[in-house]
Order: C-alpha cells, then sequence, then structure tokens
C-alpha cells in the first residue's frame, strides 16, 4: 500500500470533500440541508471560520477526509469524516482523526465534539480508541444523529 498523506484543504479537493461524504451519507441515511450547505460550500460554513478540512491521499487520489467546524473560541466539532469504501480498514480513519485531534489541539480548542448514529459500529469504535468519550446528546442539526462523544484538552 501507497504512503497515506494527510493534507491541509486545498480548492481542487472540494469535490473530494463533496464525493466522499455523500456515498457514506447516502449509503446509510438522507443527506439532509445542512449536510448540503457544508459539502457544497465549505469555504462559508467551515473554513471561514477557523475551521478545517483535512485529506487522506493515497498516491494522488484523495481516499478520506475530516473537517473540523469551529464552534466557538474553545470549542470544535470533528465532522464529516469520510474515506473511500475500497481502502476501509486500513487505518486511514484513524490516521485522519488523530490529525484532526492535533490540529484542533494546537488551535486552542479546549473541548471537541462529533455527532454519529450508534449504527455506525466501526467509527465509532474508532473515536473510542483514539479518545473520545459519550456524553449526553444536545440539539443537532442532524436527523440522524444519536450519539455525542467529546474529548477535553488541558
Amino acid at each position: 500500500m501507497e504512503t497515506i498523506r494527510i493534507l491541509d484543504y486545498q480548492p481542487q479537493f472540494a469535490e473530494d470533500f463533496k464525493r466522499l461524504n455523500i456515498a457514506w451519507i447516502s449509503k446509510y441515511f438522507v443527506v439532509e440541508p445542512h449536510d448540503l450547505e457544508q459539502l457544497d460550500h465549505p469555504h462559508e460554513h467551515i473554513l471561514h471560520d477557523g475551521g478545517q478540512i483535512l485529506f487522506a491521499l493515497q498516491g494522488n487520489t484523495v481516499v478520506g477526509t475530516v473537517a473540523l467546524v469551529k464552534v466557538d473560541d474553545t470549542t470544535m466539532e470533528l465532522a464529516k469524516m469520510a474515506v473511500d469504501e475500497n481502502v476501509r480498514g486500513l487505518g486511514i480513519g484513524k490516521k485522519l482523526c488523530l490529525a484532526a485531534i492535533e490540529k484542533a489541539r494546537e488551535s486552542g480548542t479546549k473541548h471537541l465534539f462529533l455527532e454519529s448514529n450508534r449504527k455506525l459500529a466501526p467509527a465509532l469504535a474508532l473515536y473510542t480508541t483514539v479518545g473520545f468519550q459519550e456524553v449526553a446528546m444536545q440539539d443537532t442539526p442532524y436527523s440522524r444523529a444519536d450519539i455525542r462523544m467529546a474529548m477535553d484538552f488541558e
């Protein structure tokens, strides 16, 4: 397997961000309006306010992505994590997740959370492995979200 590189957002990867996320969301759920806002307009809904989007590349092919959405000065949401189903199980999701956690920590974030669904067992296992813990659900724009996980930084 070729080495996986993790890169920051570049405009030429915008379609990959949407493609990878639409693939998993539409496989298990329904793509919701808030999804399309972020996927169609990542600058306005993620990057503009201090968020970040990372990409995993295998050679020159984008095979994974994850976003960090800034909520406020101390809180970020890990969102829109997707790995191409043809390369799942190779540790790409873990590499993306760890890179996103490090970026959040470096940005001064104190609280990082994510929202997911309990039927995505492999994803939940990954999140637990990298240090997320289940916390109480809060209001969410996603009807599919039925679990919230979080971690705090010192």
